[in-house]
């Protein structure tokens, strides 16, 4: 177990680094994306090309592998070792980057529907910059009381509680094969996005490409799902949102 769980982490750690050294390189380009980087500050006031479209794509999908691989990694660990120990008894095993992809596709879904809202979003005039955060009270206002009401929703405590007991949701979803484990790392994918996405939409609130909050956001969703008081750090947390978006629409008001 504790070999797993180095592989695992010392994975983990690789593909998080790698995603956030590209982050940190768009951060410290500016709007960044390489050569790309005038376009998409041109961007900023033109309608996107399919170019400025992918870009943007690639970068939510990268900034989604950045911020939800490590709290993946519980799942990881209880999955390379129980195909360990299949493994020893020569039975039928499945490598754990098979349940990786699963977790991957659907994050890099979501990374899509992001890039979608914002799209949207720049297009309405309703961001600061093509990778900035709402100019308007009213928006950031509802997607923080958004966020802080799902924190208190029944679908919201569904979804953790698969995140936090990874051996329950091995015990009662397991699948033999590659296929079987593709389509466990999709549910259980599933069932983190479940969690999570309420508090991912908080990015158009505090600046898609704002560094600081997205390791915030980060260190939070982890906390969510292995701290001993985590469902209660989510329920104060969606009081907080709720508050603060409050704030934001009646600041917005006056």
């Amino acid at each position: 177990m504790r070999r797993d769980r180095a592989i695992v982490v010392a994975a983990i750690i690789v593909i998080a680094a790698i995603a956030w050294a590209y982050m940190v390189y768009l951060a410290g380009t500016g709007a960044g994306m390489g050569d790309m980087g005038m376009g998409m500050a041109m961007a900023d006031t033109r309608s996107w090309s399919a170019a400025d479209f992918g870009l943007m794509f690639l970068m939510w999908a990268v900034m989604m592998l950045a911020m939800m691989a490590p709290s993946a990694a519980p799942m990881l660990v209880m999955f390379a070792a129980v195909n360990r120990k299949r493994r020893e008894r020569e039975a039928p095993y499945v490598p754990t980057g098979v349940f990786l992809a699963g977790y991957v596709i659907v994050w890099t879904a979501f990374a899509l529907a992001a890039t979608l809202g914002n799209w949207g979003l720049h297009q309405a005039s309703l961001l600061s910059s093509m990778m900035g955060a709402s100019t308007s009270g009213y928006l950031g206002g509802a997607l923080l009381l958004a966020a802080g009401a799902f924190q208190w929703s029944p679908l919201k405590y569904a979804c953790l509680k698969q995140c936090r007991t990874p051996m329950g949701f091995l015990m009662t979803s397991w699948r033999e094969g590659r296929r079987g484990a593709l389509r466990m790392g999709l549910e259980h994918g599933a069932f983190c996005l479940g969690c999570c996405w309420a508090l991912m939409l908080l990015l158009f609130v505090l600046g898609v490409m704002n560094l600081l909050w997205i390791a915030a956001l980060a260190a939070f969703v982890l906390a969510e799902k292995i701290a001993p008081m985590g469902e209660w750090v989510s329920r104060a947390t969606g009081i907080l949102l709720a508050a603060w978006g409050i704030w934001a629409i009646a600041n917005a008001a006056l």
